[in-house]
């Protein structure tokens, strides 16, 4: 069985997943400080307690670049910034006595996807997570790409789209993420509001015609045969992805072929899933993720 702990933007989400199945999960609130690795650790060793269980491995997701060789995070958002250079992998050890995997979250849900989820069984893939940020990953041939320093595949949201657009967090002009993310929005107004009323027609058009352009690059860029569209903003369902898909279609390089568009009916277990067979194939040593799916 295996502890999956994923630090996401607004809460931190745990679950026990024993052979593909999900067993128990629960969640607490990110304070943003290091207090969220004490109280990530007293939820799991409850979550443990309470199902008189016990994990094999432990799979970590955190939203940031994680560097492959170490585990450890090279960059992370500010809410996260205390845990850069921390080693998790020694943490979950002393909370747990567990052997750990550390990876980026949506290149852990990429993987969820592709092994049991919305993607089974697909090796060209990409994945796109909107709302907060703009999370990327990408699968070629049934391997997910992390490149030479853990930056490959999961920048997608930082590619320009408007080289007089607005300064990026990250340092870069124009970036998706800034045009059309939760941090783009005029005070008081929601991302649900825009998808959910008609109060706001043209920034509803606005973040669908640049989302619609970043995931048209990361087409050209992988070439995939299906793109997971993910976040809690699907819920919008095909006053979403319709838009986007179509406008992929219309944008793509004449001789390709289009990819096939998806949403996962349970986002929300997208990260566990990874995590864990990215944490079994360490325990097992018999397959490693991507042979697995």
């Amino acid at each position: 069985m295996e502890l999956c702990i994923d630090f996401g933007g607004t809460e931190i989400k745990l679950a026990l997943i024993d052979g593909g199945s999900m067993v128990a999960a629960g969640s607490i609130p990110v304070l943003g400080s290091a207090a969220d690795l004490a109280a990530a650790a007293t939820c799991a060793r409850g979550l443990l307690a309470e199902n008189g269980r016990s994990a094999d491995a432990a799979g970590i997701a955190v939203p940031g670049v994680v560097d492959p060789t170490t585990g450890r995070m090279r960059h992370a958002n500010a809410k996260y910034d205390f845990l850069e250079g921390f080693d998790l992998h020694a943490w979950a050890m002393a909370e747990f006595g567990l052997a750990a995997v550390v990876e980026n979250d949506a290149r852990a849900a990429l993987i969820g996807e592709t092994s049991t989820g919305s993607a089974a069984g697909e090796r060209d893939t990409v994945l796109v997570t909107l709302g907060t940020g703009i999370g990327t990953a990408a699968m070629i041939d049934g391997t997910p790409l992390r490149g030479r320093t853990g930056h490959a595949g999961i920048l997608g949201g930082h590619l320009t789209v408007d080289i007089d657009g607005p300064l990026c967090p990250c340092g870069n002009l124009g970036c998706g993420e800034a045009l059309a993310s939760t941090r783009a929005l005029p005070d008081a107004v929601t991302m649900t509001e825009v998808f959910t009323t008609d109060t706001h027609p043209a920034l509803r058009e606005r973040f669908l015609h640049v989302w619609g352009a970043v995931v048209t690059s990361l087409v050209h860029s992988y070439d995939p045969t299906v793109v997971v569209l993910s976040g809690g903003i699907l819920r919008a369902g095909d006053a979403v992805r319709a838009p986007i898909e179509a406008h992929v279609r219309r944008h793509l390089w004449p001789s390709m072929t289009p990819p096939r568009f998806v949403v996962p009916p349970e986002p929300e277990l997208s990260v566990a899933r990874g995590l864990s067979v990215l944490a079994r194939a360490t325990t097992t040593h018999t397959a490693t993720p991507q042979e697995e799916q």
